[in-house]
């Protein structure tokens, strides 16, 4: 794995950094295929109960795609005819963005900084975003004359409401942190100072938590907002008595019985 992306395991929490703090964590080719690989190791290991994607500096958490390296290999595009370097949604992105969103175990973004195009697609990805107060976040895709990708016309509008996603993805600017919170991108706002430990924080308690109920509900929570009523109370149904059968659920009754905190076993 590139040195641009650490990878960490702790007593069930894995801690991806992004590690280009003087590129602004931007995503070039190597930085791509190591966040890739990163995530799916850590979505794939079940000795792993909570990740934590967070990244190294104070300026920023990522700004997407590194626009120095593109135009080298756009040009390169023209001369070989081959047009390769848009695969980079297919091969790098996506595969990324479906690691962490299919995690069977919750996923926490401890955003430090700028978070633009697929920074900001990575950090929708999460299930939890602990914002540093200095944070900003911005589609930045049409300002470049391009789309959506890393997921954002999926996140987004499911976080801030379809009409709030195409004002933001058609006039791209730069949120701050307070408005990101209002808007419901920023779960939890920190100093910035304080940023790494709170998130380190948040992604260890979740590590210590009911794992499969977790799962179960991103699981749910995905399923509801595409199905119908119905379809989702039959989803709740063949969730709950899994989560039902499990150790964890068992080991929370028992606790609550006996007064006791619960020490869960994650599964």
């Amino acid at each position: 794995m590139a040195d641009t992306v650490l990878y960490e395991v702790s007593d069930g929490l894995a801690t991806i950094t992004l590690n280009r703090p003087e590129a602004m964590n931007a995503m070039d080719v190597a930085t791509k295929v190591a966040l890739r690989d990163a995530a799916r190791e850590a979505a794939d290991d079940e000795d792993v109960r909570a990740i934590l994607l967070t990244a190294a500096g104070d300026r920023a958490f990522c700004v997407g795609q590194d626009l120095k390296e593109h135009i080298g290999l756009l040009a390169e595009d023209k001369r070989s005819g081959t047009g390769r370097t848009m695969s980079t949604v297919r091969e790098h992105y996506n595969p990324i963005v479906r690691a962490l969103t299919g995690a069977a175990k919750p996923v926490v973004a401890g955003v430090n900084g700028v978070a633009a195009g697929a920074g900001l697609g990575f950090a929708l990805a999460a299930d939890y975003r602990v914002v540093s107060e200095t944070a900003a976040f911005n589609t930045s895709f049409a300002g470049v004359a391009l789309t959506a990708d890393s997921g954002i016309s999926w996140t987004l509008p499911r976080v801030v409401g379809p009409s709030r996603a195409a004002d933001l993805l058609l006039f791209p600017r730069s949120i701050g942190a307070r408005e990101a919170y209002e808007l419901g991108i920023a779960n939890r706002l920190v100093p910035a100072a304080d940023l790494r430990a709170e998130s380190e924080k948040v992604a260890r308690a979740l590590a210590a938590g009911p794992t499969l109920a977790y799962a179960a509900l991103k699981e749910s929570l995905a399923f509801g907002l595409t199905h119908s009523l119905d379809e989702t109370l039959e989803k709740e149904d063949e969730l709950q008595a899994r989560a039902g059968a499990s150790e964890d659920h068992t080991i929370a009754v028992q606790a609550f019985v006996d007064k006791e905190k619960p020490r869960y076993l994650g599964r």
